[in-house]
């Protein structure tokens, strides 16, 4: 990680943290252990405080929706009190996930003419929440990458307080059938990788969470026919030693983004990333893949928006709940204050 991107990822995860201390208050909730605490929140009789109280609503009277709560907080263990139910994902201030149901399960937010404008949305589909997207393979299987959400033949990646988009091994990256028909790999990001690489303990889980979910067969497939440089990446994917004695490996950086990007290409679809304004280097790392995009029609279907942007298109309510909760407001607009004792904490 750059020291720019850590700069900018841990200033916006201080600012949660003190916007969520403010606001929890009233609401079932704990503080993760550790010097920089993040705000993780339980959920009750009929509300979640990490959730806007219609778009919860919503999700709970929708089963497919309330899956999402399945995913456990990879880091719970470690960093947040024992509970009697197990911490998810979704339960902690700093889940782009969270945030990405927040505005898109508020129920009317998605027939409102200037957001679907703002999205070139062209027809009613239901959002689809971690839809699995069949990427193909060199060896004419695919890949079963999950996108953040697919509205219709729009999917979107949503970012918060991410470090980045995640790097992979060549090896694995270079096994996609369509990488040269859309990229043109001499212009993507790379990055050196540890020949086996440690996840360290953190307090934030994103960082973590789809680190190798493309990675995923179909049930029907037999994972012993993966081709040999794929089915060493999978391997060595939960190896805790690092040897740094070894020669490290060459890899591509910003992997969510181009693994994505192919997903449209193979499925049609337009694509957009969805970041904080506060998140500059998100956005350039997106610029730079793009950048890569061979051909211009598909580059026209490569978008990028802040959550900021989208916060002008929805409705009053849910932009208070952004403002208090979040610190997103419409573009030219100052954010609510925050209370000394919640900052100085």
């Amino acid at each position: 990680m750059s020291t720019k991107t850590s700069f900018y990822a841990s200033q916006l995860r201080h600012e949660l943290a003190a916007r969520n201390r403010q606001y929890a208050r009233g609401r079932a909730h704990v503080e993760s252990y550790g010097s920089d605490p993040v705000v993780v929140y339980a959920p009750e009789i009929d509300r979640h405080g990490n959730f806007f109280d219609p778009a919860y609503a919503a999700i709970a009277a929708r089963p497919d929706w309330m899956r999402r709560f399945n995913k456990v907080h990879a880091q719970a263990a470690r960093s947040l009190p024992k509970a009697e139910r197990k911490w998810r994902e979704l339960d902690s201030s700093t889940s782009s996930d969270a945030l990405l149901m927040n505005v898109f399960c508020t129920p009317g937010a998605l027939s409102l003419p200037a957001l679907r404008r703002a999205l070139c949305l062209d027809d009613n589909a239901a959002p689809v929440f971690g839809w699995r997207a069949r990427v193909p393979l060199v060896n004419g299987r695919a890949d079963r990458t999950e996108v953040d959400l697919r509205l219709g033949s729009l999917l979107l990646e949503a970012k918060l307080t991410e470090s980045d988009f995640q790097s992979c091994a060549a090896a694995a990256i270079e096994q996609y059938r369509d990488l040269d028909l859309a990229f043109d790999r001499s212009l993507l990001p790379r990055v050196a990788l540890p020949p086996k690489r440690r996840k360290e303990p953190a307090e934030f889980p994103e960082n973590y969470s789809q680190e190798f979910e493309s990675i995923i067969i179909d049930p029907q497939e037999n994972p012993r026919e993966l081709l040999p440089e794929v089915a060493e990446h999978i391997s060595n994917r939960n190896l805790h030693a690092a040897d740094n004695s070894e020669a490290p490996l060459s890899g591509y950086a910003s992997y969510q983004l181009i693994r994505n990007v192919l997903a449209a290409y193979a499925e049609q679809c337009s694509f957009c990333v969805i970041h904080d304004e506060r998140r500059p280097d998100l956005r350039e790392e997106w610029f730079r893949v793009m950048t890569a995009v061979k051909s211009a029609e598909l580059r026209t279907r490569l978008k990028v928006l802040t959550w900021q942007e989208l916060a002008a298109f929805l409705p009053a309510e849910l932009q208070d709940f952004l403002d208090c909760k979040y610190g997103i407001v419409t573009p030219g607009r100052i954010p609510s204050s925050i209370g000394p004792e919640a900052a100085s904490q």
